[in-house]
């Protein structure tokens, strides 16, 4: 039997189990904020929380270690942020589907995955997708998530006059605030699991403001739970109807999933292969890309059947890559940290929303870094590609900024005589836009 050294070939890599160890730790502390912030975006659409944590911590523990098993990569995967939205905003409370047809969608969404990465086309798909569409895309969902963040608090509001407004100054806001500078100075100054620190800080503050809001007479809004170990809840598990998201009405929501999770899984790979200097030299890719997408497509699929929305690669894999992380045993590390929290549902579900919004919102500022590789001088490019940014946000839809900056980008290609840049595969992806606002209606 080969030793852990032998396997993930420590000597060619040139590392030891102490680094992709504590590279392994690194990447979780990273990462761990998504074992509250997912279940708490998901359970808006009626989910259970608990359920969700522990489908959450199943879906990363498995998808990481199956990572750092098969593709020998230190990648990190869990439940995307962005994809998560998409699933709960839109597909569930946007287009009024129950959310065991939007766990349908995912699975079905992680079975083509699956074909699309064995046949290779998955990176024909990528290639055929314009640059600056990508990179709004992504701007445009971290717009999305930090609109959602600040709606929870009730910093922006709706208003009859202007459609939307502040909504002035509260305990709650206060929290936010507070928890928001807190946790951006520890972003600032690299602090190992910022997210997470600043999560429990601003859960511990908003617990003590809620304390003297009941003292002086006022409705609290934070109260602890009753324990602190759980076992583990299985009310999601395997409760996806695959009937319901095979209606055609369910062409958008795959389509859109399908794309989401394709701007995450590859701009993630390339990026933090650029980082950890895994590119192969003969191809110019990341390194064992084909079993790397292979294995994100597996979480994908394993993230519809045990109950949350599509697991993906993570880009903060890159902190175990900076801590010396070269194989995949840094991902096998990071997928069995994620263990021990499945029996901790109580205590994490004590967390309040206003401790999980400013994550939300500097998520959004890191998701949007890619506008600067956008061409804006070139209009051809900018117009469409800020179609997608503005539009995520403002429809409250993903699929609609995708959707229509896809469209109108070839139109205008078509219109100013550009018609070879227009890749065969974009028009095949173009009419399934037209088929996804068909049904959509």
């Amino acid at each position: 039997m080969k030793s852990i050294a032998a396997f993930f070939d420590f000597q060619k890599r040139g590392t030891n189990l102490k680094t992709e160890v504590l590279a392994g730790v690194a990447t979780f502390l990273t990462m761990a904020y998504i074992i509250v912030v997912n279940p708490g975006i998901l359970s808006a659409t009626g989910m259970p929380f608990e359920g969700v944590l522990f489908a959450t911590v199943v879906v990363s523990a498995i998808s990481s270690i199956l990572m750092g098993l098969v593709a020998n990569l230190p990648f990190g995967l869990a439940p995307g942020m962005g994809i998560n939205a998409f699933f709960a905003y839109t597909l569930v409370l946007g287009m009024g589907m129950n959310w065991e047809t939007a766990l349908g969608a995912v699975f079905i969404s992680g079975i083509i995955f699956v074909i699309l990465s064995l046949l290779k086309i998955r990176e024909a798909i990528v290639r055929a997708i314009p640059a600056g569409i990508r990179y709004a895309v992504a701007a445009g969902i971290g717009l999305f998530l930090a609109l959602i963040g600040l709606k929870s608090v009730g910093f922006i509001v709706y208003n009859p006059a202007t459609v939307v407004g502040f909504g002035g100054v509260t305990p709650v806001l206060i929290i936010f605030l507070v928890g928001f500078v807190l946790t951006s100075v520890l972003v600032i100054k690299k602090t190992k699991g910022a997210l997470v620190i600043g999560i429990a800080a601003t859960s511990l503050l908003a617990f003590v403001i809620s304390l003297i809001v009941e003292a002086s007479g006022g409705q609290g809004f934070v109260s602890l739970p009753d324990r602190i170990f759980a076992l583990p809840s299985l009310e999601v598990f395997f409760q996806l109807d695959i009937a319901g998201a095979l209606s055609a009405g369910m062409i958008l929501p795959i389509f859109s999933l399908l794309f989401t999770d394709l701007f995450d899984s590859i701009s993630t790979f390339v990026g933090v292969a650029e980082v950890g200097g895994f590119i192969d030299e003969k191809t110019g890719e990341p390194e064992n890309v084909g079993k790397a997408l292979l294995v994100d497509a597996i979480g994908t699929t394993l993230s519809g059947l045990l109950g949350t929305s599509s697991a993906t690669t993570y880009i903060e894999s890159a902190a175990g890559v900076e801590e010396g992380g070269k194989t995949g045993f840094t991902a096998v590390v990071t997928g069995l940290l994620f263990l021990p929290f499945m029996f901790l549902s109580p205590v994490l579900s004590f967390i309040p929303e206003v401790a999980t919004a400013p994550v939300l919102v500097l998520i959004g500022i890191f998701m949007v870094t890619p506008l600067t590789k956008i061409k804006w001088n070139q209009f051809d490019e900018a117009i469409p590609a800020f179609l997608g940014l503005i539009l995520i946000p403002l429809t409250y839809s993903i699929t609609q900024g995708i959707v229509w900056a896809f469209l109108v980008w070839t139109v205008i290609k078509v219109l100013i005589g550009k018609f070879k840049e227009i890749p065969p595969m974009l028009w095949i992806i173009d009419v399934f836009a037209i088929l996804s606002l068909i049904l959509g209606h």
